[in-house]
C-alpha cells in the first residue's frame, strides 16, 4: 500500500517542466505545463528541490546521447528533493531528504527538469543535512563518479599518489576533495597555467599544466610513477597517461572531456609492463547512503569542498545554465535551484 503523499497532502495534478521537444539548439528547451507523474509499483515520486545541469543532459539535447532516447523528452540526469509519494516496501517516507541519478534518467524516462520526477526506489538516496539544497543539488553525479572512480576503479588508499587527468572538471574537482580527505597526495591538471589556484583550493598537492605530454611532469615529481591515475580527458592522451603510472599500478578510464572514447588499431602492448588499466562507468548503488552521508558532513565542516560554479534560480534559468556547461569557461557545477 502506497504511503500517503507529501505532509499537505496536495500534491497538484500538473507540474512545469522543462522539455526537449527535439534535437536541437538552446531553443530546443521549452518550459511546458505536464502532469505530475504517477510512480508505479517500485517507484518513487519526489518533489524536487534542486539539481545539478551536466554535458550528458547537453548531448541529449543535441540528439548526440543515447540513440534510444525519444523527444519529447524531460532530460536531467540527477536531481536532490523530499519524498512525495512511495510504497512502504521502499522504506521511504513522505518529506525524506533524497537524491538520486543515472540508472536511465532523463533518457530511458524522464528526470529531473521538473517539479516532480519519478525514479526507481534502488536508484534513491536517503540523506540528512542542514546544508542549502543548491549545495545538496551539485553533488550526487559529480560524487558519485569520483567516489567510484576512486574506490571501484583505482582501489585508492591512504598514502598514496593520484594523477587527476582533468582536474578542472567537476568530477576532476570532487576526486580531488575526495582523495584529500582519505589521506592521498594529489597532482592533478589543466590546460591553463591560470586555473592552478583552482586546484590548490580544493588541495591538490601538484597542479601540473597539461599541453598534452604530461608524462615527464608527473615523473620529475614522482620518479617511479604514482600509485594511480584517473582519466577523464580521454583516449587521446590515454598512452600518455599510462606511463605515469608505476609498474602494479592503475589507470581508471572513467571519461573523455576531449571527446575521443576509441582508440583506432588498439594494441593491448600499449599499456606499459605490469600497469593495470581499468574503467568506470557506475550507478547511484555505487554511492551508498553512508558515503553519502559523510561527505555531506565533510563539507559542511569544510573538510570537503562543493566546486558550485553557479546557481541559477528557476526553470526559466535552464538554458542559460546549459550554455554556461557548454562555454565552460567557469569551473564548478552548475546548479538549477526550485523555488517553493
Amino acid at each position: 500500500m502506497d504511503q500517503p503523499d507529501n505532509a499537505a497532502g496536495l500534491t497538484p495534478a500538473t507540474m512545469r517542466a522543462v522539455v526537449v521537444t527535439r534535437p536541437g539548439g538552446l531553443d530546443a528547451l521549452e518550459i511546458r505545463e505536464v502532469p505530475v507523474p504517477d510512480p508505479q509499483p517500485g517507484w518513487v515520486r519526489i518533489k524536487v528541490k534542486a539539481f545539478g545541469v551536466n554535458e550528458s543532459e547537453v548531448t541529449t539535447r543535441k540528439g548526440e546521447s543515447d540513440p534510444d532516447v525519444t523527444y519529447p523528452r524531460i532530460p536531467g540526469i540527477e536531481g536532490v528533493g523530499v519524498v512525495d509519494r512511495a510504497d512502504e516496501a521502499s522504506g521511504l517516507r513522505p518529506g525524506q531528504q533524497v537524491a538520486t541519478m543515472m540508472g536511465g534518467m532523463g533518457r530511458s524516462f524522464d528526470g529531473s527538469y521538473a517539479q516532480y520526477a519519478t525514479v526507481p526506489a534502488g536508484q534513491v538516496i536517503p540523506f540528512e543535512t542542514d546544508l542549502p539544497w543548491e549545495v545538496a543539488g551539485a553533488l550526487p553525479e559529480m560524487f558519485q563518479t569520483a567516489y567510484g572512480s576512486l574506490t571501484t576503479g583505482l582501489g585508492l588508499t591512504a598514502g598514496q599518489t593520484l594523477l587527476i587527468r582533468g582536474g578542472t572538471s567537476t568530477v576532476g574537482l570532487s576526486a580531488a576533495t575526495i582523495a584529500k580527505d582519505l589521506g592521498a597526495t594529489v597532482l592533478s591538471t589543466t590546460r591553463s597555467p591560470g586555473r592552478a589556484a583552482e586546484l590548490r583550493a580544493v588541495g591538490v598537492d601538484h597542479p601540473l599544466v597539461d599541453d598534452g605530454t604530461i608524462a615527464g611532469q608527473v615523473r620529475e615529481l614522482v620518479p617511479d610513477g604514482v600509485d594511480a591515475a584517473l582519466e577523464l580527458v580521454g583516449c587521446s592522451v590515454l598512452a600518455d597517461t599510462l606511463r605515469t603510472v608505476r609498474r602494479h599500478g592503475t589507470v581508471c578510464f572513467t571519461g573523455a572531456l576531449a571527446g575521443q572514447w576509441t582508440i583506432p588499431d588498439f594494441t593491448p602492448f600499449m599499456i606499459p609492463g605490469g600497469v593495470r588499466l581499468t574503467a568506470y562507468a557506475g550507478e547511484a548503488g555505487d554511492l551508498p547512503a553512508e558515503v553519502f552521508g559523510h561527505q555531506l558532513r565533510a563539507i559542511a565542516d569544510g573538510r570537503l569542498t562543493a566546486p558550485v560554479a553557479k546557481v541559477h534560480h528557476g526553470l526559466e534559468q535552464v538554458r542559460a545554465a546549459q550554455a554556461d556547461v557548454e562555454a565552460g569557461t567557469t569551473p564548478g557545477k552548475h546548479v538549477v535551484l526550485l523555488d517553493d
